[in-house]
């Protein structure tokens, strides 16, 4: 007797969905040599070619470490680039406002928060308490009034670091 090739996979809704495959999975394995991982992260061969490697997440954070986009470019055409680059994703500059998206107050981003702790502040402090606040701790812990205090000159550090977050952030919602 003859055997049939008709195929008894009809699809939905008997058996499996449309377009499934009886056989195996072919999964693309990562090009370093003795790793069995999926290689399902692309990276060029070389600069500008269509090649590429396909590497596991931990050997594609491995190779881009040491990538650098610009080699061999003159320093005309990597400026070029970078402000070709530069003026396309300036688009996405106009979603900076989602930046407090974090964990903050709404009103406040997160190192905003963290600033107006440095500064032993509360969340809804005017800019004019913070920079009451500033100008006290700085005077306290300046290092010209507290020598040879390694302490007091990692507050004061870490108080100028404060004020220029709030201060910068101050500037952007007056503008």
């Amino acid at each position: 007797m003859a055997r049939s090739t008709r195929s008894t996979d009809w699809g939905f809704p008997r058996w499996r969905g449309y377009g499934s495959e009886r056989g195996a999975t072919k999964v693309r394995l990562c090009d370093r040599h003795g790793c069995e991982q999926p290689g399902d992260c692309p990276a060029p061969k070389s600069p500008n070619s269509p090649e590429r490697w396909y590497f596991c997440q931990e050997h594609a954070g491995e190779y881009n470490r040491g990538w650098d986009y610009f080699e061999g470019l003159s320093a005309e055409d990597a400026a070029a680039r970078e402000a070709g680059e530069r003026r396309d994703a300036s688009g996405f500059a106009g979603t900076a406002h989602y930046g407090w998206g974090g964990s903050g107050d709404g009103s406040r981003s997160r190192d905003e928060m963290r600033a107006l702790d440095v500064l032993e502040l509360e969340t809804d402090a005017s800019f004019d308490e913070i920079k009451m606040a500033w100008r006290r701790l700085a005077k306290a812990n300046h290092p010209d009034a507290r020598p040879n205090d390694k302490e007091a000159a990692e507050r004061f550090r870490l108080i100028q670091a404060a004020w220029d977050v709030l201060r910068q952030a101050e500037e952007r919602r007056a503008a």
